[in-house]
C-alpha cells in the first residue's frame, strides 16, 4: 500500500546576529532564504556536489551542470567572499559503471578470439541483433531479418521517425527518444551485418563499431556472471580512463577543481560502517540475500524525520523507484515496503564485492554520497548541489539515510541547509543523456570549435542557474553579441592605455559615474538574489552603452580605467576569463591584447603608418619628412626568436617606405603600401590596425568577428567578380556569334531544305513542296534580309571586300 505524502516539514532556518548577504532558491523550501552559513562567524561554507558517475565522456548537459555550480562556486567565494570547502565525488562503481566495464570486458575478449569476421562472429552478432530487437523494439516481427530491418522500422514507427509520439497524438517525449536510439543501434547493427565479409583490419574494426551496441548486452547475458568479479580492474580500467578525461574536460571549460574529491572505491570499509549505524538506529534491515534495505516506515514514525522532502509528489513514482535502485537490483519479497530503498546490495556473480557482516556486497547508489560527505563535512553541510533530474529518489534517499544516520531518537536532523538544483540543458527541446546517446561530447563541441569555454559559460550566465536553458539560434546570437560587447569595450580602453587622452576635461565624469555606481548597486541586488546572472549581466551591456554613448573626449581616462577594472573583475569573478586573478587590477580578458614580444614592433609600425598615411592624404611626403618619421623606431639587432616576425613586418615597411621615397613614387603608392601593411602583413600574424577618423588607428588581434566580417567581404568581392566575368564572356560569345553571322551572305541565309524556290535577292518564293510562301512570312524574312545584309557588307568591308 502506497505511503501518502506527508506535508512540507518546516525548514530550520540557520541563526545569525548579522544580516544575510544574500537570498538563495532552496530546493527544500522551494521558495528563497536568507543564506546564513553554519560557520558561527559566517565566513566558512561547507558544500557537497554531486560529481559524475564516470562510464562515458560528458556531454553538453554535463557541461550544463558543472559549468553552472562553478560559476555559483566563484561568485560566492569571489564576489560575497565566503571561505569554500568544496567536495565532489566521483561514482566509480555503481550498476551502469558494473554493466559498461563487464560488457567492455567482455568485447575486448570477443574481439581478441576473433580477430577477422568469420562466419561464428556473424552468427553471434545475429543472435544479438535479434535480442536487441526484440527487447527494445517491440513492433517489429520477432523473426525479423536484418536486409528487412529499414523497410519495416520505417513503417512501423514512422510516426516516431517522423518526430511524433509513438501514438501520433501526444507529445514526443523520452520514450519516443529511446526509440530513435534503439532504431539507430539496430539500424547500424543489419547495416553492419548487411556489408560484404571484411579481412583487412580496417574493415573488422568498422564491423565491430557497426554492431557494438547490440553485442555488449547480448555478451553480457551470455557470459557476465562468469567474469571474475573480484578482479576490480575490469572495471576501474573504465572508470580511470573516464575520470581523467572528465577532469580534463571540465579544465578545458575553466571549471575550478574541487578543495577534495572522493572516489566510492575509497569508502569500501567507512560506507559498511555508515550503513551499520543506519540498521543500529533502527531505520534499516538486513535480508537473507545479504542485502541492507533502509526502513522509510520506520523513519517517519520519528517525530521530524519526512521521507522525500525535495519532491513529494514522486514518492511513489515507481519508474523513479526503479531507476534509483539500478539496472542490476531484482526485486525482492523481503522488502517492507516497494518504497525501501537499498542501502547494501548484496554481490550476484560476476559483480565487485566489499566484505561486510552482511556478506559480499557492495554500496547502493545513494549511500555513496551520504558517507562521504559526512566523512568530510561532518554531521551538516551549508550546501549540498547537483542536477534537477537527482532530486529524487537520488538526494531525497540521501537526506532520509543521512539524518537517519545522524539522528538518536531525539527528534528529525537537519542534515543540508540549502539544496541548489540546476536545470536542464535542451537543444530543440530535447534533454541531452547518455542513456538516449542524444548528446554532443564537451569535447567534439570544443575541438569542432562549436563553443569555447567563454561563450559555452555566458550561455548559462544568461540562462538562469535553476531553471531550463534551451540552446537556440536567439540565445546564440544574444551570447554571441554579449561577448563581442565586452570584447570590443575592452579595445577600446587598451587604446586608450596607448593614446591616452591627456587634455580631456572630465566634462562627463559625473554622468558616467553615476551610471557605473547604479550598475554596481544593481548588479549586487542581483547577485544577492539568489544568483541572478541573467539580470547582472544585463546590467553591465547596460553601463557599457552609456560608456559608448558619452562623448569620451570630454571623459577623463580615470573613469574610463575604473570601469574597466570593475567590469573585468565581474567576468572574472564569473570565469570567463580563465585563471586570471579578478583582483589584480588587470584590464580586460584574454583575446583583447596583442603577444608581448609583439608590443615593440608593431606599436611602432602603427605610429609611422598612421604619420605616412596622414601626409600622403595631404599630399605633403619630403624626403626629410619620411626620414624624421622612420627614425623614431629602429629595431633592434637581436630579438627573442617569438619577435623575429614582428621585427621583419617593422623592417620591411620601413624599407619599402624608402625604396618609394628613392623613386619619388605618388602619394597612392604610399597608401596601397599602409593598406598592405594593415591587410597582409600584420593580418597573416593575427593582428589587426583598425583605422579611425582623427584618430590613431587602433592595434587589436584579429578574432573570430573580424575574420568572419573579412570572409563576407571576400565572399561579396568573389560573387561581384565571378558576375562580371560571366557577363564579360557572354558578350564575348554574343560578339563571336554575331562575327560568325555577319559571314553568311544575306543572299544565301535562305537557301535552305526548308524552300525551293528563291528570287534573285535570294528572298525565298515557295515553300518546300512548291507552294507560294505567305505574304506575312516573306514581309518578316525581308526585314530578317535587310539586317542581315547591313551586318554582312559592315564584315565584307573589315576583311576588304566588296
Amino acid at each position: 500500500m502506497a505511503t501518502p505524502a506527508r506535508t512540507q516539514p518546516a525548514w530550520k532556518a540557520p541563526q545569525s546576529s548579522a544580516p544575510a548577504k544574500l537570498k538563495v532558491w532552496n530546493s527544500l523550501t522551494r521558495a528563497k532564504n536568507d543564506f546564513i552559513p553554519i560557520d558561527h562567524e559566517g565566513k566558512e561554507v561547507k558544500w557537497y556536489s554531486c560529481g559524475p558517475t564516470v562510464y562515458d565522456d560528458a556531454h553538453l548537459g554535463h557541461a550544463r551542470n558543472y559549468v553552472t555550480i562553478d560559476i555559483l562556486r566563484r561568485i560566492l567565494a569571489g564576489y560575497f567572499n565566503f571561505n569554500l570547502k568544496f567536495v565532489q565525488n566521483i561514482t566509480d562503481v555503481d550498476d551502469k559503471i558494473i554493466l559498461r566495464g563487464r560488457q567492455q570486458h567482455l568485447l575486448a575478449q570477443f574481439k581478441e578470439k576473433n580477430p577477422s569476421v568469420t562466419e561464428e562472429v556473424l552468427s553471434t552478432t545475429t543472435e544479438a541483433f535479434d535480442a536487441y530487437v526484440k527487447k527494445n523494439l517491440p513492433l517489429l516481427s520477432p523473426d525479423l531479418k536484418p536486409e528487412n530491418f529499414n523497410k519495416e522500422s520505417t513503417e512501423k514507427y514512422a510516426a516516431v521517425i517522423a518526430g511524433k509520439s509513438l501514438d501520433g497524438v501526444s507529445t514526443a517525449g523520452d520514450k519516443e527518444a529511446k526509440i530513435k536510439m534503439h532504431l539507430r543501434t539496430a539500424g547500424s547493427a543489419a547495416t553492419a551485418l548487411l556489408s560484404p565479409v571484411k579481412s583487412t583490419e580496417e574493415e573488422v574494426a568498422d564491423f565491430f563499431t557497426g554492431a557494438e551496441d547490440v553485442l555488449l548486452p547480448y555478451l553480457d547475458s551470455l557470459h557476465g556472471p562468469s567474469v571474475d568479479a573480484n578482479d576490480h580492474t575490469v572495471f576501474t580500467k573504465l572508470t580511470q580512463k573516464y575520470e581523467a578525461r572528465f577532469m580534463e574536460d571540465m579544465r578545458n571549460l575553466n571549471v575550478l577543481d574541487p578543495d577534495v574529491v572522493t572516489r566510492v572505491t575509497e569508502y569500501g570499509d567507512q560506507i559498511v560502517s555508515f550503513v551499520e549505524k543506519i540498521v543500529e538506529n533502527k531505520y534499516g534491515y538486513s535480508t537473507s540475500d545479504g542485502s541492507v534495505y533502509f526502513d522509510i516506515e520506520a523513519f517517519e514514525k520519528v517525530s521530524g524525520n519526512h521521507y522525500a522532502r525535495l519532491e513529494p509528489w514522486n514518492r511513489n513514482d515507481k519508474d523513479l523507484q526503479a531507476d534509483g535502485e539500478g539496472a542490476l537490483t531484482k526485486k525482492s519479497s523481503e522488502k517492507r515496503s516497494d518504497a525501501d530503498f537499498a542501502l547494501w546490495k548484496s554481490s550476484k556473480p560476476g559483480e565487485p564485492s566489499w566484505k561486510s557482516p552482511w556478506g559480499p556486497g557492495r554500496p547502493g547508489w545513494h549511500i555513496e554520497c551520504s558517507a562521504m560527505a559526512s566523512d568530510v563535512l561532518g554531521e551538516q553541510m551549508d550546501i549540498h548541489s547537483g542536477g534537477i533530474d537527482l532530486c529524487f529518489p537520488h538526494h531525497d534517499n540521501e537526506l532520509a539515510q543521512s539524518e537517519g544516520f545522524w539522528s538518536h531518537h531525539e527528534g528529525g536532523h537537519q542534515w543540508v541547509n540549502y539544496f541548489l538544483h540546476m536545470g536542464h540543458l535542451s537543444i530543440s527541446g530535447s534533454k541531452m543523456s547518455k542513456s538516449l546517446k542524444n548528446f554532443t561530447t564537451i569535447r567534439e563541441a570544443l575541438a569542432r570549435g562549436d563553443w569555447t569555454a567563454r561563450s559555452l559559460r555566458i550561455i548559462f550566465l544568461l540562462g538562469g542557474w535553476h531553471d531550463g536553458v534551451e540552446i537556440t539560434d536567439d540565445l546564440r546570437k544574444t551570447g554571441a553579441s554579449f561577448e563581442s560587447y565586452i570584447t570590443n569595450f575592452f579595445y577600446k580602453i587598451r587604446d586608450l592605455e596607448i593614446h591616452p587622452t591627456a587634455d580631456a576635461s572630465g566634462a562627463e565624469d559625473e554622468k558616467i559615474r553615476k551610471s557605473f555606481e547604479a550598475t554596481k548597486e544593481k548588479l549586487h541586488n542581483a547577485l544577492a538574489d539568489s544568483f541572478d546572472t541573467p539580470t547582472a549581466v544585463r546590467s553591465i551591456s547596460a553601463l557599457i552603452a552609456d560608456y559608448n554613448s558619452a562623448n569620451r573626449s570630454a571623459l577623463s581616462d580615470k573613469v574610463s580605467f575604473d570601469i574597466a577594472r570593475w567590469v573585468t573583475k565581474i567576468v572574472r569573478i564569473f570565469g570567463l576569463d580563465g585563471s586570471a586573478d579578478p583582483n589584480d587590477g588587470g584590464i580586460g580578458w584574454s583575446g583583447v591584447d596583442i603577444p608581448s614580444e609583439a608590443k615593440e614592433f608593431v606599436y611602432a609600425v602603427s605610429r609611422e603608418r598612421d604619420e605616412i598615411r596622414q601626409h600622403a592624404i595631404a599630399g605633403n611626403l619630403s624626403d626629410e619628412l619620411l626620414t624624421a618619421i622612420l627614425s623614431k623606431d629602429t629595431p633592434s639587432q637581436k630579438q627573442d626568436a617569438a619577435s623575429v616576425p614582428y621585427a621583419e613586418v617593422l623592417s620591411t615597411f620601413q624599407g619599402d617606405v624608402k625604396s618609394l621615397a628613392e623613386k619619388k613614387a605618388p602619394a597612392k603608392e604610399f597608401l596601397a603600401l599602409c593598406d598592405r601593411l594593415r591587410d597582409l602583413d600584420l593580418w597573416d600574424l593575427g593582428i589587426y590596425l583598425e583605422d579611425r577618423e582623427n584618430a590613431p588607428a587602433m592595434v587589436r588581434p584579429v578574432d573570430a568577428e573580424l575574420r568572419s566580417a573579412r570572409e563576407q567581404k571576400e565572399a561579396i568581392a568573389l560573387q561581384k567578380r565571378e558576375a562580371k566575368e560571366k557577363r564579360e564572356k557572354d558578350e564575348f560569345e554574343k560578339k563571336a556569334k554575331l562575327a560568325e553571322q555577319a559571314k553568311i551572305s544575306h543572299k544565301d541565309m535562305f537557301k535552305t531544305a526548308e524552300f525551293s524556290s528563291w528570287n534573285e535577292d535570294g528572298l525565298p518564293t515557295k515553300d518546300a513542296a512548291g507552294a507560294d510562301v505567305p505574304k506575312s512570312r516573306t514581309k518578316k524574312m525581308a526585314k530578317e534580309w535587310e539586317k542581315q545584309k547591313k551586318l554582312h557588307e559592315q564584315y565584307l568591308k573589315g576583311v576588304g571586300g566588296s
